[in-house]
């Protein structure tokens, strides 16, 4: 009976889960986008490293009006300063190395959040984009990875 106690005691302690609407960004956290990122930089072949909202694994390819996200197909538009709008709606670069194999993208709102990298193995790239992101009011909880 004791042990029934403990554990039910235990299970208690247990954090619940985050509601899927809480954003993943604290809204009082400073929050920008590379100003030198380009739609340009980003063209090509990507694998989604670590996310919330966009599952880790996932494929991306860039084109100059088109981003194919996991399977499905969105326009994009660069409207300068590492501010992209997908479907009309903006997503961010928050940062990208200077070599544009790792970068770090998001809605300011804090909805969405991933990391993407050419190769999908970002090395020390990934330490760099995490803490970018933790410093713009991001719950590095919540990421899914690979």
């Amino acid at each position: 009976m004791k042990r029934l106690c403990l554990l039910l005691m235990l299970a208690g302690c247990a954090a619940a889960p985050v509601p899927r609407d809480v954003p993943l960004r604290n809204p009082t956290a400073p929050v920008a986008s590379q100003v030198d990122a380009t739609l340009t930089r980003l063209t090509g072949d990507w694998r989604v490293v670590q996310g919330a909202g966009v599952a880790p694994g996932s494929s991306v390819n860039v084109s100059s009006n088109q981003v194919s996200l996991a399977g499905q197909v969105r326009t994009v538009r660069d409207d300068g300063q590492g501010r992209l709008s997908l479907d009309g709606a903006p997503l961010w670069i928050y940062w990208i190395d200077a070599d544009n194999r790792t970068a770090a993208l998001g809605d300011p709102d804090g909805r969405r959040v991933w990391i993407m990298d050419r190769t999908g193995q970002p090395g020390e790239r990934l330490r760099a984009a995490r803490e970018i992101l933790e410093w713009y009011g991001y719950d590095l909880t919540r990421l899914e990875g690979l």
